[in-house]
């Protein structure tokens, strides 16, 4: 699939092509998954602009079909799955640098993978590498039905931390609650926070998990005790509005990042110590699979409008 003009979903389009042969160091893949992420809609819309034309997707799972000079970590048929910072996943084949495979576990599906990679990482790195979570702290975690809400929230519980579930209907906060959560929130945002504060004794929680974005921004700093922090790694509802860093000090020296999955993912060996956490996790059954939708990849305009209305629950994925 392809796009060669930003917009709506419409503008995706079917092309055929040719991977080509693998080149030294690379692996070409036979893909039987394709996850689908928020991340997608903002090259499509051009939040995040990109040269023109361009793929989408940046995740998926299948079998390496052929190797090129050099490879030793991979062989043809062993299944794999990716996380690639460069868009392209959405088609049938794709070439990849083979350091940056990770081979799958025989109780890990192509499917499971697809899904879960991506939002897995993210839920990872956030919570271990970059907010350091412990047990005893009390987390606010946005969406926590989505993709990486959904593996957020079993696995800051899993940690000890409370997890104060925030999501947009009392399906997805009962959801919530399955997964984990000491406490699931629907509430309007403009209530949210004094709802967090009453639930923290006045106090607030350490840190906030925010894909959400513009609606969410007030409410998230709002439920932050002092020297709180803010994680802000999603912009579903659009982007921040500027604002004042004196913010901050005002509600009590607050921290505030804005992390991107790739900054902790630098070196290949960073890489496949998260890829093996979250293979541990799943094997554990901390995190489950929770694919709840399924899109030829033909139909991907559909699972883009389906997303960006908050149709889906859990994970999305793209069959080819």
């Amino acid at each position: 699939m392809v796009v060669r003009k930003t917009g709506g979903p419409e503008v995706l389009e079917r092309e055929s092509f040719d991977p080509g042969i693998p080149g030294p160091g690379e692996a070409l893949i036979a893909q039987e998954a394709i996850g689908l992420n928020f991340i997608d809609t903002y090259f499509r819309t051009g939040l995040y602009p990109l040269p023109l034309p361009t793929g989408l997707g940046s995740e998926a799972a299948g079998i390496i079909l052929a190797v090129g000079e050099g490879v030793s970590n991979v062989r043809k048929g062993d299944r794999v799955a990716y996380v690639a910072q460069s868009p392209g996943s959405y088609a049938t084949h794709r070439i990849q640098p083979a350091n940056r495979l990770l081979k799958l576990p025989d109780a890990i599906s192509c499917e499971t993978a697809a899904g879960m990679t991506l939002k897995g990482l993210t839920a990872a790195f956030l919570v271990e590498e970059c907010a350091k979570v412990t047990a005893g702290q009390t987390v606010l975690v946005h969406s926590a039905a989505g993709g990486v809400g959904s593996i957020l929230v079993p696995w800051l519980k899993s940690i000890g931390a409370k997890v104060i579930a925030h999501s947009g209907s009392q399906e997805k906060a009962d959801r919530a609650t399955a997964a984990g959560a000491t406490h699931s929130l629907h509430d309007d945002f403009d209530a949210l926070a004094a709802t967090v504060r009453d639930l923290t004794d006045g106090k607030g929680v350490d840190t906030v998990f925010d894909g959400v974005g513009a609606a969410s921004w007030q409410a998230s700093l709002d439920s932050l005790r002092p020297r709180g922090l803010m994680i802000s790694f999603g912009n579903a509802s659009g982007p921040v509005p500027p604002f004042s860093v004196q913010e901050l000090a005002k509600r009590g020296s607050l921290f505030l990042t804005r992390p991107t999955m790739f900054d902790y993912i630098r070196s290949d060996e960073e890489y496949q110590q998260l890829g093996a956490r979250l293979f541990e996790q799943i094997a554990r059954d901390v995190v489950k699979p929770d694919i709840n939708q399924r899109f030829p990849l033909d139909e991907a305009a559909d699972a883009h409008r389906a997303l960006e209305s908050r149709q889906t629950v859990g994970s999305t994925i793209l069959i080819p």
